[in-house]
């Protein structure tokens, strides 16, 4: 078939009012199909600890920021195991039970009591004034930590424990491990108002070390601060 020379003319217009409209509508579409990059792939930011609705009560009587501290670092450090989690308040003092077993799937929470560095006690108050990280100061470092392994020593079978963050990091060389001591039984309260201090180590009655050791095996997560 040929065409003469006016036709051909109207078809090439039309192909080019075409070619306008399709690349007009093509550059509407990409812009909603492309995702930028983020700067510094590969290097996720820190997660922020989220604003706290105003009267939001943490499970078991926790400080709602304390616990939100925690959750954050669960996920920031990818603590895998993800059904228990411990919180110890360090704001607390020793005559308080303040160390927290969290249950993250039905919200339980049992609170034990835990005794805390003398180096961050000096005056032995019952209160938490400092911590520290470093050799030789005897005294409890803030931060997170998981379990590690079990092993016998001074205060029998006991729980090694590694500190995640820059404030804690020296816990497992320092040797600070979840174990029991006679200085921090429930019946030193009534006696002296308060638990014995330990050299760092979150020390315990018997009892409760049995409980906080099992449920907390396996690399879980301890969480411990102080807001105050």
């Amino acid at each position: 078939m040929s065409l003469n020379r006016r036709e051909m003319l109207r078809l090439g217009a039309a192909g080019a009012a075409g070619l306008i409209l399709s690349s007009a509508a093509a550059s509407q579409a990409l812009p909603g199909l492309l995702t930028p990059q983020a700067s510094g792939a590969g290097t996720p930011p820190l997660p922020r600890v989220p604003a706290q609705p105003q009267g939001l009560i943490a499970p078991g009587g926790i400080d709602p920021q304390l616990f939100a501290k925690a959750k954050a670092a669960l996920d920031q450090h990818r603590i895998y195991a993800r059904d228990t989690m411990a919180i110890v308040d360090f704001s607390k003092p020793s005559n308080e039970e303040r160390f927290y077993l969290v249950d993250l799937l039905s919200g339980n929470v049992d609170a034990h009591r835990v005794a805390h560095g003398r180096g961050s006690d000096p005056d032995h108050s019952g209160f938490v004034e400092r911590f520290s990280n470093n050799f030789g100061s005897y005294a409890s470092s803030n931060g997170t930590y998981t379990t590690a392994d079990y092993y016998n020593g001074k205060y029998g079978l006991s729980m090694k424990v590694r500190g995640l963050d820059w404030s804690n990091y020296n816990a497992e060389p320092r040797a600070i491990v979840i174990h029991n001591a006679w200085y921090a039984e429930d019946d030193m309260i009534p006696v002296h108002g308060k638990l014995g201090r330990s050299e760092g180590c979150f020390a315990m009655s018997r009892k409760s070390q049995d409980e906080v050791m099992r449920r907390l095996a396996g690399g879980r997560m301890i969480y411990a601060d102080k807001l105050a």
